[in-house]
């Protein structure tokens, strides 16, 4: 594993983290709003994309690096 590889798995694991604090605050009152649901769901979606980024970015780097090495 890589040094990129490696810093996409740390960022993926605290994007989880920062969700799955958000959801318990959101649930401390006992009780899960729309507005909760709704926000939990931006932050999914948020996170989701996030680490597509960082997985395509990553498959990118190898592209590159297979083609520096054929030429």
């Amino acid at each position: 594993m890589g040094y990129e590889e490696a810093k996409a798995d740390v960022k993926k694991t605290m994007r989880e983290a920062d969700n799955q604090a958000k959801e318990t605050w959101r649930r401390a009152d006992g009780e899960e709003s729309l507005s909760d649901k709704v926000a939990n769901t931006g932050d999914d979606i948020r996170t989701g994309l996030g680490n597509a980024g960082d997985d395509i970015r990553a498959e990118a780097e190898k592209i590159h690096e297979d083609v520096d090495k054929d030429v």
